[in-house]
């Protein structure tokens, strides 16, 4: 049977886990490690699908399957021909379970063995998530990548509670991969669970690894501890993700996080950050963050970045996007968000670089100095 989603490894650091490589998919090939813009409600905010591609050279976006089962609904994706079509996206998407956003709901949903029961955030109408419902809404919407259902558990939690979320988890993705209709043209990715607890790790990654998943992802951590204990579970993980299959770490956009994704092993990260930064007036750059709202830069007449080479840098100042945020013109949003999702995906091509070179580790240390970044 052919699978829809494969990985080339390419080159694997001596001195860390760093690994350089490319994920094949229907939509075209992905190199490794790699930003993914997310696409929430199948747009990435403010931007144009030419001008990811055009300015960005973005080859996968994500969209996010609890917003659009409840807006436009999955089956009218469908009808209109599936996301690609839907959105004029033809290079590859991800779909994510939704797991996280029904979790985020706290209060509004109720979990059992069979699925989530949950309250719309918008209009409170009740639905009902199950691993069964959750790949056909995926199926429908035709992604490339599709994550399977799981629950991601709260920081802190307690290890009777995050042992019996993990074996539910582990239910569900065994769920999730017979219900799963479409494998020709739809990979779908186990997602490793056990919050802070290694035993719980290991037990959740030897599980879904038996099943033999196409690809695999760390969930669970980013989600609110300190960093060390973030860097600790992801250190102990990534190494231990089968070789010759993507891994993804979920939910990670500051440079910090991506480097040292990077460096435990990790292909494949995703986060809001960036557009969701820039609408709040805050840029990414090679010398550390610019919240261009400040007063400091209401007469500073030269580009965002001066090592940067985005549209924006190339043809704006500071004083000019500064006056943009301040009277919530629409273009200041555009203009930092290409900004910020162009710095990263320069960010991780420069990562790529210095793994090729096995001079990662380096790297970190002189852009941490450079960002303002403690080791």
């Amino acid at each position: 049977m052919t699978q829809a989603i494969t990985y080339e490894l390419l080159h694997e650091c001596k001195q860390t886990g760093a690994r350089r490589g490319i994920i094949h998919t229907p939509h075209g090939d992905i190199q490794t490690p790699v930003f993914m813009p997310v696409g929430t409600q199948a747009t990435v905010k403010s931007m144009t699908p030419d001008e990811l591609k055009d300015m960005i050279d973005a080859k996968i976006i994500l969209s996010n399957t609890y917003h659009l089962y409840l807006r436009p609904g999955s089956k009218l994706v469908k009808e209109a021909g599936g996301l690609h079509k839907f959105m004029n996206w033809d290079r590859a998407i991800l779909t994510d379970s939704g797991g996280f956003q029904v979790f985020s709901l706290g209060d509004l949903r109720t979990i059992s063995e069979e699925g989530v029961e949950f309250k719309s955030h918008l209009d409170g109408s009740k639905h009902f998530f199950s691993p069964e419902s959750v790949m056909e809404t995926e199926n429908d919407l035709g992604a490339d990548i599709i994550m399977a259902f799981d629950e991601c558990v709260e920081y802190p939690a307690t290890y009777e509670y995050t042992k019996q979320s993990m074996e539910r988890t582990t239910r569900w993705a065994a769920r999730c991969k017979a219900a799963h209709k479409n494998t020709e043209k739809q990979g779908l990715f186990g997602i490793i669970q056990g919050g802070f607890y290694k035993d719980l790790r290991d037990k959740s990654l030897e599980d879904l690894v038996a099943m033999d998943f196409p690809g695999y992802a760390i969930g669970g951590i980013s989600v609110g501890e300190p960093k060390e204990e973030f860097l600790d579970i992801l250190r102990y993980t990534a190494p231990k993700m089968p070789k010759d299959k993507p891994r993804y770490l979920m939910g990670v956009g500051t440079p910090d996080y991506l480097i040292e994704a990077a460096l435990a092993g990790i292909d494949m990260c995703d986060c809001v950050l960036p557009t969701r930064i820039a609408r709040n007036g805050t840029a990414m750059t090679w010398n550390g963050k610019v919240v261009v709202r400040n007063a400091t830069y209401e007469r500073d007449f030269t580009p965002l970045d001066s090592e940067c080479d985005c549209y924006t840098c190339k043809n704006y100042t500071k004083a000019y996007l500064r006056h943009l945020v301040k009277t919530k013109e629409i273009l200041g949003v555009r203009l930092l968000s290409i900004h910020n999702l162009y710095f990263l995906s320069k960010l991780m091509e420069r990562v790529r670089l210095e793994i090729e070179h096995d001079n990662l580790l380096n790297f970190k240390n002189e852009f941490y100095s450079k960002y303002g970044y403690t080791n």
